[in-house]
């Protein structure tokens, strides 16, 4: 029964590490591309077009006047 305590205060660490690792493979290969300033450019307008929409799709659904 000890071990299963063991691993259970484990755990919170394996979490951790697992989601640092995710965004670590997630995010490299943007960072690299954002290296040339062509790039950057248009990751920024690409960003700033999802963001507005994101905004309007969650204004009209919520019905906020």
């Amino acid at each position: 029964m000890s071990d299963f305590w063991v691993n259970l205060y484990k755990f919170p660490r394996f979490l951790i590490n697992v989601l640092i690792g995710f965004f670590l493979t997630t995010f490299k290969p943007i960072f690299k591309l954002l290296e040339n300033k062509n790039n950057r450019f248009i990751f920024t307008i690409i960003l700033m077009i999802i963001m507005m929409l994101s905004y309007k799709i969650i204004y009209l659904m919520t019905g906020i006047e």
